[in-house]
């Protein structure tokens, strides 16, 4: 039997990602460098993509290219700007001349109370959250297409759950939830789509009260949160592993959606 990863007709070798590229939005910093470096690990190219963290992505790009020589390269581009994601695809396939995967990692996350909410904070949401990963799919589809590829969404479990005062977030992640599956439907079968939900992984750069913290770990089956290496480890699986799996989302929460 042909391994259909490898091509290999023994059954015996592992899959691999050598030769394939993947761009990873959102990839300069946090859970998003940890999947570019978990995907360059098993042997991928990896496009990092930034908005303003140009320092992170470009030291994340030359210790990539440190341990393999011209296996990464940084992108940057606003992902609201429409008008950008087709230069960015460009860019990336002119270096790599293929894309493999596509990993919509890219996220904007702070409260938005029905109070103060405001038409700005809406659109940053929706935009980063769910109008960037359609348009950006759009724009990687003839590409994926050619190489039978794989897009990843990173949902969110409040996308079934909603998170107090975050309600445009929720919205917007609960939307990709939907085009993940949308998109697995349309794209089937040369391409596959799924979605990772993560749960409380890092908390977030400004920190947060320590009555959250323990409300949020009475919620957790493990009582702990997780690390971004879990999330990559699971999108390695998708990637690499995952061959017959498509339209699904996998929630990565240490057992908190399960009843909280």
């Amino acid at each position: 039997m042909t391994d259909s990863a490898t091509g290999d007709t023994t059954g015996t070798s592992s899959p691999t990602l050598t030769g394939k590229w993947a761009l990873i939005t959102g990839a300069a910093r946090r859970v998003g460098a940890e999947i570019a470096t978990t995907l360059h690990a098993q042997g991928a190219g990896v496009a990092i993509h930034y908005r303003g963290s140009a320092d992170h992505a470009l030291a994340l790009v030359r210790q990539l290219n440190d341990r393999r020589p011209d296996s990464a390269l940084a992108v940057q581009a606003d992902l609201i700007q429409t008008s950008q994601l087709s230069g960015l695809i460009d860019t990336v396939t002119a270096h790599a001349g293929r894309l493999d995967i596509l990993i919509n990692n890219a996220s904007s996350f702070y409260p938005t109370p029905l109070a103060t909410v405001t038409e700005d904070q809406w659109a940053d949401l929706i935009g980063t959250n769910l109008k960037a990963p359609l348009f950006l799919a759009q724009a990687a589809l003839p590409h994926l297409k050619a190489s039978r590829g794989i897009i990843i969404n990173i949902v969110d479990i409040h996308a079934v759950r909603p998170l107090r005062d975050h309600a445009a977030y929720g919205a917007a992640k609960a939307g990709l939830a939907f085009l993940t599956r949308a998109l697995a439907r349309d794209l089937a079968p040369d391409i596959r789509v799924n979605g990772v939900a993560p749960g409380a992984i890092l908390w977030p750069d400004g920190g947060v009260s320590d009555s959250m913290r323990d409300t949020v770990l009475r919620q957790i089956p493990l009582k702990r949160v997780g690390e971004p290496a879990d999330i990559a480890g699971c999108v390695l699986y998708l990637v690499r592993d995952a061959n017959y799996v498509t339209g699904q989302i996998i929630a990565v929460d240490g057992g908190r959606s399960a009843g909280w």
